[in-house]
Order: structure tokens, then sequence, then C-alpha cells
């Protein structure tokens, strides 16, 4: 849904099919990325996944599956519909699971104490 409504602003000239090629191989480079030692080890040191050693195969390509899926959903339902999704989603993730996209790009990028020891206190085993 990100993909579609990025691609949206800066590729308005661009085909749908071929704003979905970009977005899926932005993804899938991602995935490639994800899965690089420099990734695996900022997890490690920045966020709770200490034990992190990269995505499955198959993660990775439900991923892309997934990232598929929402960029048709946002390509066919109006952006009240898209806005709605994203927040229950994102909102849902960070009660159920204490993670979500935002958490997970702000650890990333410039982890948060606060929100690491939060986490850290929704898993049984540290």
């Amino acid at each position: 849904m990100i993909f579609f409504g990025l691609l949206s602003l800066i590729a308005r000239g661009m085909s749908l099919q071929r704003r979905f090629l970009l977005a899926v191989l932005i993804e899938a480079g991602w995935e490639v990325l994800e899965n690089s030692p420099i990734i695996i080890n900022r997890y490690r040191s920045a966020t709770i996944s200490l034990g992190y050693e990269g995505d499955s195969i198959l993660n990775s390509l439900s991923d892309v599956v997934m990232m598929a899926l929402g960029f048709f959903y946002a390509c066919r339902v109006r952006l009240r519909y898209v806005v709605v999704t994203i927040l229950i989603m994102e909102i849902g993730c960070a009660f159920w699971i204490r993670d979500n996209l935002i958490l997970n790009i702000i650890m990333l990028i410039h982890p948060v104490e606060a929100i690491k020891h939060w986490q850290m206190a929704g898993h049984p085993v540290h």
C-alpha cells in the first residue's frame, strides 16, 4: 500500500503495470539487503532481535507477495480505506506483538531504548 502511494506520487506518468514492477523490484531488493550481514548485524545490535540470522526464503517471498497484495488493494479502494487499513494493522501489531513497520523502521534507523525495553517486556524469553 505504501509503495502504491509513493509511486503514485513520484511516478505519475508511469503505467500501473510499470509502477507495480518497480514496487516488486524495490521490495525484492530490500529483501536481499535485509538478509545481508550489515542489516542482520544492525538488527542484532539495535533491536530485540539478538539472535536474528536473516529471513528464510519463504518469509522473503511471502513479504514480496504481501507487498503485491497491498499494492493491488491500494489501487482498487479509496484512500481513506487504505489509511484505515494501515492504521488497524500498525496499531494491532503494536498491541499484539509489540512490533510493526513503523517501530521496525525507527529501531533500524535510530534505535530508541524505551521502545526496546517495551518490546522486551512483551517477550517471555529475553
